[in-house]
């Protein structure tokens, strides 16, 4: 395999072989800034979305540290505001914990490819009223 394309292929994550050949490639380029925020916010919505039918309408992400917070408002699916309106609340929130601790290895596995670092903890919580969520991931290493 060409250093090259194991260096791209690691980048997309499509061969886990050249995980483990990456110290024979050159390190890829980290993002850092407002390129991370904006790729962790992206893979945070897809896996929302596609675990659970619909995105939020809202969302951002921001990180210090060791430390990456996603937040999203609105992510609600029409039969969990019904449920909230007809008070089950606690209904909602035990099914999206349970979804959360479903969409979880993707979640890590997402954020340890853009950030090149080990999820040591990965905190999800969710909020009917006002309808927001938070993803909470604490790295090994601060991003650089």
């Amino acid at each position: 395999m060409q250093s090259g394309f194991c260096g791209l292929t690691w980048l997309v994550g499509s061969d886990p072989r050249c995980k483990r050949e990456m110290s024979m490639v050159e390190e890829p380029e980290s993002l850092s800034g407002g390129e991370l925020n904006a790729a962790v916010t992206r893979e945070v919505v897809r896996i929302h979305t596609a675990s659970l039918g619909r995105g939020p309408r809202k969302s951002f992400s921001f990180y210090n540290g060791n430390v990456i917070v996603t937040v999203l408002h609105e992510g609600m699916s029409r039969a969990e505001r019904t449920l909230v309106e007809s008070g089950d609340a606690e209904g909602v929130r035990t099914v999206r914990k349970r979804m959360q601790a479903a969409m979880a290895g993707d979640l890590r596995e997402s954020v340890e490819e853009l950030t090149g670092r080990e999820v040591v903890a990965l905190m999800s919580d969710s909020h009917v009223d006002p309808d927001v969520a938070v993803e909470v991931f604490i790295l090994d290493y601060p991003v650089a």
